[in-house]
């Protein structure tokens, strides 16, 4: 029986292209092991069970010196449970797995892929210059890559994998996660949605002033967690809401422990907000989960007007584009959706369709599928 044991520092279930590789691979007979740890602010989410999928995590420890050493620990764990499981493949997505994945690269008969969420910032310490030396030297030896858009894909290509394979797989949304065609409501209410990491950078406090300019029947959805580095943003946001007289439209659902329960949600919406303000410090197109989710529960999508967004999303007709920074450009965005509201829904269909036929993590995966199940045999 082929088995294949995922490594991360942090919780994985925090990224859902882990979940949807996992159940793929377990639909197909595979054993699962998840090696990971907790995660300040998404400690809560967690994967769906399966018979054929586990999932062991150590607890969550804070930034300092108790870190290095909770480090060390989770290191020799991994080399603990990896020795005892013994498993054919090593699945490592994170920067801070590298160095773990790096020495399990050289066990016998152990491959290793290196899939890259989230790219690494400059490196400001020596333990964070090991990571980045023990990523480059990872990519190097892992018989396969994997980014999340064409534009990190070639960067980490020619800059990190020396040449090594490096492919492209989107954070698309599963099969089993895309909605029924949605269903007319009666009630005159329009539905703004978030969902994600509540950042500055990703849900920026001009959608609440933008709220304020807006009639009373549309209103806010949010659903996700807090970062490390803004601790308390939720709070200035319905703060906000309250000063401008619009706090009773918008709620906070707070972290949603499973993409079931979070897509139950985010159905009920009209508006998916995907509003990275600019610059954005990566590429996110392909990148970005939200989006694609947003499509899959037929959704009509509002983004930033940034041109790869804007190609990738508004010219095929699935949403409209506006400045994040710009309250009044947030506003008219949406009043456009107000007045047109059967464009509106088409939009969100033509989204739908295209996550059916297309943008599913099932077709996504196919390659990397086909690498495993070749290396294995050869």
């Amino acid at each position: 029986m082929s088995r294949i044991e995922y490594i991360q520092y942090t919780n994985p279930a925090a990224y859902p292209s882990l979940e949807h590789s996992s159940r793929i691979l377990a639909t197909k007979g595979w054993e699962v092991l998840f090696l990971g740890t907790g995660s300040f602010g998404a400690d809560a989410l967690e994967f769906p069970l399966h018979e054929r999928i586990t999932v062991k995590r150590m607890k969550f420890c804070s930034g300092g010196w108790r870190q290095k050493f909770h480090y060390l620990r989770f290191m020799l764990w991994v080399l603990w449970w990896t020795l005892r499981w013994q498993p054919q493949w090593i699945y490592a997505s994170d920067p801070l797995s590298c160095p773990i994945a790096l020495l399990l690269s050289f066990f016998p008969g152990l491959r290793v892929i290196y899939h890259e969420h989230d790219s690494p910032d400059t490196a400001d310490s020596v333990f964070m210059r090991w990571v980045l030396w023990s990523r480059r030297k990872l990519a190097q030896r892992a018989t396969l890559c994997i980014l999340p858009n064409e534009q990190r894909t070639q960067y980490f290509s020619l800059s990190v994998a020396n040449g090594r394979p490096v492919i492209t797989v989107w954070n698309c949304p599963s099969l089993e996660e895309i909605s029924p065609q949605r269903v007319v409501r009666d009630e005159r209410v329009i539905y703004l949605w978030y969902h994600g990491s509540i950042v500055p950078s990703q849900l920026p406090v001009t959608v609440i002033h933008a709220l304020a300019k807006l009639p009373e029947y549309v209103k806010l959805y949010m659903a996700g967690y807090e970062t490390v580095g803004h601790v308390g943003y939720v709070r200035k946001l319905k703060g906000l809401a309250e000063r401008l007289g619009v706090g009773h439209r918008v709620e906070y659902l707070g972290t949603l422990s499973t993409r079931e329960e979070l897509f139950r949600e985010c159905r009920k919406a009209d508006i998916g907000l995907a509003l990275f303000t600019k610059p954005t410090n990566q590429p996110m197109v392909g990148a970005s989960n939200k989006p694609f989710d947003y499509l899959a529960c037929g959704l009509a999508l509002l983004v930033s007007d940034l041109p790869d967004w804007q190609k990738m999303y508004v010219e095929p007709g699935y949403g409209l584009a506006c400045d994040p920074d710009d309250p009044d450009s947030i506003a008219q965005a949406i009043r456009w959706f107000l007045d047109h509201p059967d464009e509106m829904r088409a939009m969100g269909e033509r989204g739908r369709q295209r996550i059916l036929d297309e943008w599913n993590y099932e077709k996504q995966f196919m390659p990397v599928l086909k690498h495993l199940y070749d290396k294995l045999y050869e």
